[in-house]
């Protein structure tokens, strides 16, 4: 039976669907993230962009009627801030009259799916990365997937996210395999929005309608998709509540490398060698953050000493 493994990191919260051994989801969420859900008192700046008590913006989904500027209201976020390179898109929401909430966190979000949640222990066995934790987020970093008889290559762009499929078995197969990889990526990394796979050319009606076919048998809904044209494009959308698990460690790589460092620094035993060694951006992040020290020290009564 499928069970979520969550940790309350330092510097993250994350979460990871896992099945016999095998991670079916990874989640990661930021501390102080608006999150979707989230309904606040805000001030309409433009049109329609409101800011919030805390200087978060928020696209609304319609000019609010006989508001004016600077005027008060309440909002809900319906889409969280999506990083993107250069710029990000700014979080999305709508005029409401509800009473103000915080929106649910990632621990709340995994308890709702109705599925064992087990929140293992730093000095215990680490269940996490046994599953492939590290695997995952060398997935998401790269965007190198491999799968039996060939390989996925995942490009996070500002348009969609897009999968190219490479491989040396015949086309039809490669296409049929491919396609369960896929679904099984876009569900693992939590990839939403428009997401266009190139599958190699498969020649005949019968033989693209199977490709899309295994897609469907291996993707959760809600989605929706195009047929496989004659050149071995598809494309699917789906609901984009959030930043993708890519999206969420290029927004920031160096912090991303940091905050993996210090999860294995917090499970290494009382009896490892008290000095680091960590690439000199890492290394820097984590003395510009004192608090990410100040939580290692009490998780582990250590000092974090660095070669």
């Amino acid at each position: 039976m499928a069970e979520w493994l969550f940790e309350e990191g330092i510097g993250e919260a994350r979460a990871a669907l896992v099945e016999g051994e095998r991670i079916l989801a990874a989640r990661i969420e930021l501390p102080d993230s608006l999150r979707v859900g989230t309904i606040a008192p805000a001030r309409l700046r433009e049109r329609q962009v409101a800011v919030l008590e805390d200087g978060s913006e928020l696209l609304l989904d319609r000019a609010p009627p006989r508001v004016t500027l600077g005027a008060r209201l309440t909002v809900e976020v319906t889409r969280e801030a999506i990083p993107e390179q250069g710029r990000a898109k700014r979080a999305r929401g709508r005029v409401t009259d509800a009473p103000a909430v915080a929106g649910a966190s990632l621990r709340e979000r995994i308890a709702a799916t109705g599925l064992p949640v087990i929140e293992p222990r730093a000095h215990e066995a680490d269940v996490l990365e046994a599953a492939g934790w590290s695997e995952v987020l060398e997935e998401a970093r790269t965007g190198e997937i491999a799968f039996a008889g060939g390989a996925l290559r995942m490009s996070p762009t500002p348009a969609m996210t897009l999968f190219d499929v490479d491989g040396d078995d015949a086309p039809d197969s490669l296409a049929l395999r491919a396609a369960t990889a896929v679904a099984l990526a876009i569900r693992r990394h939590g990839i939403g929005g428009s997401i266009g796979i190139d599958f190699p050319s498969v020649t005949g009606k019968a033989a693209r309608q199977a490709v899309a076919a295994a897609l469907d048998a291996a993707l959760p809904p809600p989605f929706e998709r195009t047929a496989v044209n004659g050149f071995g494009f598809l494309q699917v959308v789906r609901p984009r509540p959030r930043a993708s698990l890519p999206e969420r460690l290029r927004e920031d790589p160096v912090g991303a490398e940091a905050r993996a460092a210090l999860r294995r620094i917090e499970r290494e035993p009382p009896s490892a060698s008290p000095r680091h060694r960590l690439p000199e951006p890492v290394r820097a992040r984590v003395l510009a953050t004192p608090d990410w020290q100040d939580a290692l020290l009490r998780r582990t009564g250590r000092l974090l000493i660095f070669e």
